[in-house]
């Protein structure tokens, strides 16, 4: 992780964007502040994406602290994929986005091509 790290931009909005950007991060990663779960789910919830790029996406996102990836010593193998701590610390940006993402959408009136966002309470650090 510390040559990823290295790369990171300096200036903490711009490292921050750079982290959750991309295409599907932050859909991924709000998928997986509900529980773990496993890459057919993560294909299933995300039906637009392909495979590759979703296995691309949640490497970085495991470079970058944000998911971690435990794999179970079983036949057949099962791997999860779980929001870490510090993943989940976005759950607050990621709703406040999913918010604006559909008042956007009312002021364009374009609400009907949107689709619902789960919103549920935020929680503490440490408490589920």
């Amino acid at each position: 992780m510390t040559e990823m790290t290295k790369r990171l931009p300096m200036l903490p909005v711009e490292r921050a964007l750079k982290v959750i950007s991309g295409r599907w991060k932050a859909v991924i990663l709000y998928y997986l502040l509900d529980s773990p779960k496993r890459l057919s789910e993560l294909k299933r919830l995300v039906p637009e994406i392909s495979q590759k790029v979703l296995i691309q996406q949640l490497r970085e996102m495991e470079e970058h602290g944000l998911v971690h990836r435990e794999i179970f010593r079983q036949v057949p193998p099962r791997v999860d994929y779980s929001a870490t701590p510090l993943g989940q610390s976005l759950e607050p940006v990621l709703l406040a986005l999913c918010d604006w993402g559909q008042r956007h959408a009312a002021e364009l009136d374009e609400l009907d091509q949107t689709r619902d966002c789960i919103i549920r309470p935020v929680r503490q650090m440490g408490v589920t």
